[in-house]
């Protein structure tokens, strides 16, 4: 990228919405090749499902586009028992015995021993990750100077911090802020179970924090600010990707609404969890950034504001009406448990849509960004040009 700054990489989480980023990705290479431009990103930053796109395409920092690649071909043929077990046994040790619980657990004494972790048993991601993943190859791309700074964040369930963990090279200072802080680690599968493991649905991860053992959870809870790793990184403009909400349409209400479903309300959760931080976040880096407009130089200087560039790309389409296609995808133990609390109908499909690992449905999010990302052209084109013109580009606070 030349000695412009340095340009980061936000991808969202969103459990199988993330296949909408790698094919916002692969347009945004396409155009840039088209253009004789370079497609490096210095700081790659993830969480949940977006941590583990991340830590893939941080492994090929040196060749971004053979990274990319691999991680297209996994999201095209991904398939739900790549993820989670799907089969009946399966399916009967996790989501049977936990809605059980859920009903009847005062009933069951034999369970309070044992009692299940998670509706879903995500063992085979483990797999999953060995076959994405190749970390020594991540080491030596952050040794080189390919990538400046890889981070992925997890949400502690033991004491209730929400921890960036960040491995770099460089001599870069830790950050904390209230609730949230920032630990140099050696990232591993670990992490990645850790970032991705969505409240309920997926069980916790055990990972050693300051000396001791804490359980995490999907990072996207208390993220209240999740621009900031790559600001405090290093990052001088940001590319961000998200997984719903902030371009996509409202969703059309007809008659009169009926009680809400558990799966609808656990979809409304979800979404709450994984895309409104980001929006707040964007809408408040905007404010921010009028405001600063109206700065003379000298009180510029006077503040520890910098210049940040940020361009946003998000799904045009609503991404639980594109899910409620692909349902029967799933395998019948899967479909019948998510039936049982009304994922399975369209008013909960939004639940759906963060677990449906099909490539039928991830396909079709993957041409979603890549239809996206080529509507967004010519702003692609000048985020990336923009580092060669020397632009004045608008000042934003480090959001936290």
């Amino acid at each position: 990228m030349g000695d412009g700054g340095k340009t980061g990489l936000i991808l969202t989480g969103g459990g199988a919405r993330a296949a909408y980023q790698v094919g916002v990705l692969d347009a945004v290479s396409a155009i840039l090749r088209e253009a004789r431009i370079g497609s490096r990103y210095d700081i790659i930053c993830g969480t949940s499902a977006g941590a583990i796109n991340a830590t893939a395409l941080a492994c090929h920092a040196d060749d971004f586009d053979a990274g990319l690649c691999k991680v297209l071909g996994v999201w095209e043929e991904i398939r739900a028992e790549q993820v989670y077990r799907a089969d009946s046994l399966g399916v009967l040790r996790s989501g049977a015995r936990w809605l059980s619980l859920l009903s009847f657990g005062w009933l069951l004494r034999q369970w309070k021993a044992n009692p299940p972790n998670s509706l879903l048993d995500n063992t085979p991601l483990v797999t999953l990750l060995h076959r994405m993943l190749d970390l020594p190859r991540l080491d030596a791309a952050l040794r080189t100077g390919a990538l400046h700074a890889l981070a992925v964040t997890a949400s502690s369930y033991t004491n209730g911090r929400h921890i960036t963990f960040f491995q770099s090279e460089a001599e870069i200072e830790p950050w904390s802020r209230s609730q949230r802080l920032s630990l140099r680690a050696q990232i591993g599968i670990e992490h990645l179970l850790a970032s991705s493991a969505i409240p309920l649905i997926f069980p916790a991860t055990p990972l050693y924090c300051e000396g001791r053992r804490e359980y995490f959870g999907d990072g996207s809870m208390r993220q209240l600010a999740p621009i900031s790793p790559a600001i405090h990184l290093g990052a001088d403009r940001v590319l961000v990707i998200g997984a719903g909400r902030l371009s996509e349409p409202a969703a059309e209400v007809t008659g009169q609404a009926g009680y809400p479903s558990l799966a609808q309300i656990g979809g409304h959760a979800m979404s709450s969890i994984f895309l409104d931080s980001l929006a707040v976040d964007i809408e408040r880096m905007q404010r921010v950034n009028q405001t600063v407009k109206l700065l003379t130089p000298e009180q510029r200087r006077q503040t520890p504001l910098r210049p940040i560039e940020m361009l946003v790309i998000a799904p045009s389409e609503r991404l639980d009406a594109i899910a409620t296609r692909h349902v029967d995808a799933l395998p019948r133990p899967v479909r019948l448990l998510l039936g049982a609390i009304g994922a399975t109908e369209a008013r909960g499909s939004a639940l759906a849509s963060y677990l449906l690992f099909e490539g039928a449905y991830t396909g079709e999010l993957i041409a979603l960004g890549r239809r996206d990302a080529q509507a967004r052209k010519e702003d692609i084109l000048a985020f990336f040009q923009s580092h060669a013109a020397a632009p004045q580009a608008p000042a934003l606070m480090d959001s936290g």
